[in-house]
């Protein structure tokens, strides 16, 4: 498939102004119409927006994001072993130098992934570094073993991506002060209707799976999908789509924007739980009311209907589909 360039993004912009048709414009650029239909759903700001500058730059980093795992060759893996070996550079400084000298590179957080899989296997390549490692709070010795059978968000499809479908929701965590307790809050991403409630257990996995489907169980037959981040806390996702019938992705690791109505919506709930809450404070009624409290919050997305209200509609099949 042909990538559209920088310049054909400009003369979209242009037709656009000028009120050409979608058609129209697809004939301008000698492209298949859907070609500008995906552009102009996928690329355009959060306000619906064109911007050719803006639209650019988030393909670019799509590109990017899907493409380095392939181009991690021999080649590659060659050169940032001598890189690290022999100059001790980082691999910031070998992305960079690579960008500015024409070098085909991976990016910087696969270097990482690279350097901590090799200390894993009993490499030293980690030793070339300044830190060592040290300053990662993420685990590189593998205590905690990569999540099994996660599918990736680049699995979904665009029904779920572009928002076009009722019951499509997105989970995530909020934790305590001096990383104690836990509250799950589930989003389901076209009404922005939330669930939230406190873990008993923390983070365990177990508890949090048991936690999960008895809240939305009631809403079983609206569950199509849920999208997570890759906390080891959802390691018994498979548990949690078995019980519920629905598919369960895995955003990218450190790409929170791709959850963005989660991290929207707790920090809705961070107005009456602030950061560094000691959640003992809280019991399950006033978490309750706090999750009811937002719900009836009118929203300008909406049209400044309520998440409660449009939520229930869609259940009693009361509005037609977003499209």
């Amino acid at each position: 498939m042909k990538h559209l360039t920088k310049e054909q993004r400009y003369e979209i912009k242009a037709y656009l102004h000028s009120e050409k048709s979608i058609t129209f414009i697809a004939k301008a650029l000698q492209v298949n119409k859907t070609t500008i239909y995906r552009e102009l759903k996928r690329n355009s700001t959060k306000q619906g927006k064109y911007n050719p500058d803006f639209a650019h730059k988030l393909a670019q980093e799509r590109k990017e994001r899907f493409a380095y795992n392939r181009k991690f060759t021999k080649t590659i893996e060659k050169k940032i072993r001598s890189y690290l070996e022999q100059e001790q550079w980082s691999p910031e400084q070998i992305v960079g130098y690579c960008k500015k000298q024409g070098i085909e590179m991976v990016s910087v957080e696969r270097i990482y992934q690279y350097i901590r899989q090799n200390k894993a296997d009993g490499g030293t390549l980690y030793k070339h570094l300044r830190h060592r490692l040290k300053h990662r709070k993420r685990p590189v010795g593998g205590k905690h073993p990569p999540i099994k059978d996660r599918i990736s968000i680049d699995q979904r499809s665009e029904v779920i991506n572009n928002r076009e479908r009722f019951g499509d929701w997105e989970i995530d965590l909020i934790i305590g002060k001096n990383n104690k307790g836990a509250i799950v809050t589930i989003v389901e991403r076209l009404t922005g209707f939330f669930l939230m409630k406190k873990l008993p257990l923390g983070k365990n996995a177990e508890s949090l799976a048991n936690t999960v489907i008895d809240m939305l169980l009631p809403y079983k037959n609206f569950v199509h999908s849920i999208t997570s981040d890759n906390g080891k806390e959802f390691m018994q996702h498979k548990k949690i789509s078995k019980k519920l019938l629905s598919d369960f992705f895995f955003a990218h690791p450190y790409a929170s924007w791709e959850r963005g109505l989660s991290e929207y919506t707790n920090k809705l709930v961070r107005q009456y739980i602030p950061k560094k809450s000691v959640f003992n404070q809280y019991d399950d009624k006033q978490i309750k009311q706090i999750q009811y409290k937002i719900n009836r919050r009118p929203r300008k997305k909406l049209n400044y209907e309520t998440p409660k209200n449009l939520f229930f509609k869609f259940v009693n099949q009361k509005v037609a589909f977003a499209s």
